[in-house]
């Protein structure tokens, strides 16, 4: 690990432990067991401390979702792993809930943190429009906002980690009624299918 890069893990970890206000170039030196000045070497200000934080951030997260991704599974299965890994290390998770608020402070930070999340925007949108969303856009956005909304109720909310069958199940709902598609045979449903069906044979003329 090289010292930039440990500089920044370690600012993530104070970030998930004692907030933004216990981020100092003095603690992250203290806490890497770095000689003094060595953070303030590499990031001189504080904009380019949080800048650097929440670069290594988003490569950790990116080599999560990769790692999936990559897999040859269905969709919800692999949603559902990448969501409960996240959970698991609630490090990350945490430290990211700081930086997106602190985002809401300062502008050089939250065009920096459009940026990097259109690296987890773009391959939601790209999902559910393979499922046949015919509106991918809106629905990434939906299915970003669902794993931020468990993962915040989880870690900082009033709810519980949930098991991985709850986190696939939810998922999988979701993704049924947002696309009325079968995502288990990953066809497309027909809403009208259930009524024929129960009304029986249509009669000949």
């Amino acid at each position: 690990m090289t010292r930039s890069e440990l500089i920044a893990e370690t600012a993530i970890t104070l970030l998930a432990e004692v907030g933004m206000r216990g981020l100092t170039h003095r603690a992250v030196d203290e806490a890497a067991g770095l000689p003094p000045g060595s953070t303030s070497n590499l990031a001189r200000t504080r904009a380019a401390l949080l800048e650097l934080t929440l670069t290594r951030l988003t490569i950790l997260e990116r080599e999560v979702f990769e790692a999936f991704m990559d897999a040859q599974d269905d969709p919800i299965t692999l949603i559902a792993v990448a969501l409960q890994k996240q959970l698991q290390d609630s490090r990350r998770t945490l430290a990211r809930f700081e930086l997106a608020l602190e985002a809401t402070r300062r502008p050089e930070l939250r065009r920096i943190y459009d940026r990097t999340g259109v690296q987890f925007r773009d391959p939601a949108v790209a999902l559910v429009a393979a499922l046949g969303s015919p509106d991918p856009v809106r629905h990434g956005r939906q299915l970003i906002a669902y794993a931020e909304g468990v993962m915040f109720d989880a870690l900082a909310g009033a709810g519980e980690i949930p098991s991985f069958e709850n986190l696939r199940q939810g998922i999988e709902e979701l993704l049924r009624g947002m696309l009325s598609t079968d995502t288990r045979a990953g066809s497309r449903t027909d809403p009208d299918k259930a009524d024929r069906e129960a009304a029986g044979p249509t009669p000949q003329a």
